[in-house]
């Protein structure tokens, strides 16, 4: 049997026209086309965001139109129509899973884990002689797995937001402490000379000096936790947790092979992520935009 034979009973096989390959390919290159066009405009602030909702967009249809066409079953990989029927019927459940996990421990936990990481790296550029014995104590912190660490925290704080909080905190010191004390020692070495000529005491010196020079490296941190912060308490959910919460859901439902409201949580998670990015990127524009590189970007 010749090649061009076989690839016909191929398709003749899965119930697809002859024409649905080449079809794909040319929505392909206009897809490809109209995202190039669109990054490609100049001078306006809504390029970037568009041209990522342009992909977006195309991406869903092909998932749909492939996955529907080639029959792919729901419990690998169901149609984003499935998905977002699951969103809109299951809307009030999930609000209550994103209120028990985004609003109660990743929000709690993000922020007491980037207080102390902050609060700790100010006190050892205060006092250097604490480097020594902080600094492997932190870098400890972050080498513990989160396998390991999510059910002792459930056995200690219980089965609620606040073991998951834990785990959050103990995901986002390390970053947060690390940038800090990068930030603190970017300020150059003619103005920090400058304010010690001027006599200038040390609180004075970080307010006015360091602290605006660190801000860069603080909103890194901040924004890598955030991400960070989600996923440590979706997986620490999965280890012990009351009936509500993003990683309970995918969890359970996952085993009752209901996948479209597993991608819908998943969705769910992604979407708060990048809100929550994009709010603090909004955020470090606003609040260090006389620095070079929130300039540039």
């Amino acid at each position: 049997m010749s090649d061009t034979a076989a690839i016909e009973t191929a398709a003749g096989a899965t119930g697809l026209a002859p024409w649905f390959w080449p079809g794909i390919v040319l929505l392909a290159l206009v897809a490809g086309y109209s995202v190039y066009r669109m990054a490609a405009i100049q001078g306006r602030s809504w390029v970037g965001m568009a041209t990522a909702a342009l992909f977006g967009a195309w991406v869903v249809l092909f998932w749909e139109v492939l996955v529907r066409a080639l029959d792919v079953p729901r419990v690998l990989l169901p149609a984003p129509s499935l998905v977002m029927g699951a969103l809109w019927d299951h809307a009030p459940k999930l609000w209550g899973d994103f209120v028990q996990t985004v609003g109660k421990a990743v929000l709690i936990g993000w922020a007491l884990g980037c207080g102390l990481g902050f609060c700790v790296a100010v006190a050892i550029d205060r006092m250097p002689f604490l480097q020594r014995g902080l600094l492997p104590v932190a870098s400890l912190t972050s080498a513990i797995p989160l396998v390991g660490v999510a059910p002792i925290a459930v056995m200690w704080f219980g089965f609620d937001w606040p073991s998951k909080a834990a785990v959050v905190v103990l995901m986002t010191f390390f970053p947060m402490l690390v940038s800090t004390l990068a930030g603190l020692q970017a300020a150059g070495k003619l103005e920090r000379e400058l304010m010690y000529s001027y006599a200038a005491s040390y609180p004075r010196t970080l307010l006015a000096l360091r602290l605006p020079a660190a801000l860069p490296f603080i909103f890194g941190a901040l924004k890598v936790n955030a991400t960070l912060a989600l996923i440590g308490a979706i997986v620490a959910e999965f280890f012990g947790s009351p009936t509500a919460g993003l990683g309970f859901r995918i969890s359970t439902e996952a085993a009752r092979m209901n996948m479209p409201l597993v991608w819908g949580a998943i969705v769910v998670a992604a979407v708060t992520g990048s809100v929550a990015y994009a709010l603090l990127v909004a955020l470090e524009r606003r609040a260090a935009f006389w620095h070079p590189s929130v300039r540039e970007g």
